[in-house]
């Protein structure tokens, strides 16, 4: 098991140190915390990736009340 690089070894200190630091009654919460986190953070790139992709799906449609052309055509 290698999650970005960390081990499992690794991740044994890093859970034994955040055991001593915020003690056993706080650390449940602050795993729900970071879970709920990082689950707004993947819906909202879920949903943004959504409206990437519809917006390069659809034909870029010309404004109705603008429908000249924004630059007047070259002169010779």
């Amino acid at each position: 098991m290698n999650i970005f690089g960390v081990g499992l070894p690794e991740m044994a200190v890093i859970g034994a140190v955040a055991l001593l630091v915020f003690g056993p009654k706080r650390l449940p919460e602050l795993g729900r915390t970071l879970g709920q986190t990082l689950k707004g953070f993947q819906s909202a790139s879920k949903e943004f990736e959504r409206e990437i992709n519809k917006a390069m799906a659809d034909p870029e449609q010309p404004d109705s009340d603008n429908e000249k052309d924004p630059l007047p055509p070259a002169q010779s």
